[in-house]
């Protein structure tokens, strides 16, 4: 028999096995789900959650998708939080300190809480990025923001304003235009593409039924 747990979904006990993530458990519970559910795979950002488990002061972030319940949790989903993005042309900006200053200038005001790093669901060390971000050095915050999935959980916990995911992708677009060295076999390939290469190829696979695509998905060559 499934073990089951004790949860309160918005403040309502349910009862759920102990093997759900938070979204199936709600599923469970007799949730639709219709927004905020996404990939379900940790991708996209979209099931930001927080929870708290009875007895414990600590409020705690999480994807819902990725995340176990545990006994005597609570748990509230997050809304979409709304983050400031800039507008900007990639074409005609340049890879400069300044350009961070323009666009981003509340980050010149973070106070070093760490309140980000730890909301972050992906355990990422966004009071560092940030940091980097001030000096200009895209390459470093490229590197640490690359498991981001724009979720908005930092900026949620940021008493300076600051949207951490936007500043993240405006530095992972710089460095990718201007700085990172070029991919020759990317470029090779785009070219193939262009020259029509793989239309037959297309062709083939979207007349291919879905069992036989899961097939060839199931006995693909996989990169070690």
């Amino acid at each position: 028999m499934e073990h089951m747990v004790n949860v309160y979904l918005f403040g309502k006990h349910y009862q759920v096995p102990d093997n759900l993530t938070i979204m199936t458990a709600m599923e469970y519970a007799g949730y639709q789900l219709k927004r905020g559910c996404g990939c379900r795979n940790g991708f996209c950002g979209a099931c930001a959650t927080i929870y708290r488990i009875k007895g414990q002061q600590e409020l705690k972030m999480a994807l819902a998708c990725q995340t176990k319940v545990e006994d005597e949790m609570y748990i509230a989903t997050m809304p979409f939080f709304p983050l400031v993005k800039q507008v900007y042309d990639i074409e005609k900006v340049k890879p400069e300190q300044q350009l961070m200053m323009q666009l981003y200038p509340e980050i010149y005001s973070c106070i070093g809480c760490n309140a980000c790093t730890k909301a972050c669901t992906q355990g990422l060390n966004v009071m560092q990025y940030i940091a980097y971000a001030q000096r200009g050095d895209f390459e470093k915050v490229s590197e640490l923001s690359f498991d981001c999935v724009m979720c908005g959980v930092c900026s949620s916990r940021c008493p300076a304003g600051i949207s951490h995911p936007q500043v993240a992708m405006l530095a992972r677009r710089l460095y990718g235009k201007y700085m990172a060295p070029d991919a020759e076999h990317l470029a090779k390939r785009v070219k193939e593409i262009w020259d029509g290469n793989y239309e037959q190829a297309m062709k083939d696979l979207m007349s291919k039924s879905d069992e036989e695509l899961k097939a060839l998905y199931d006995q693909r060559d996989i990169e070690k």
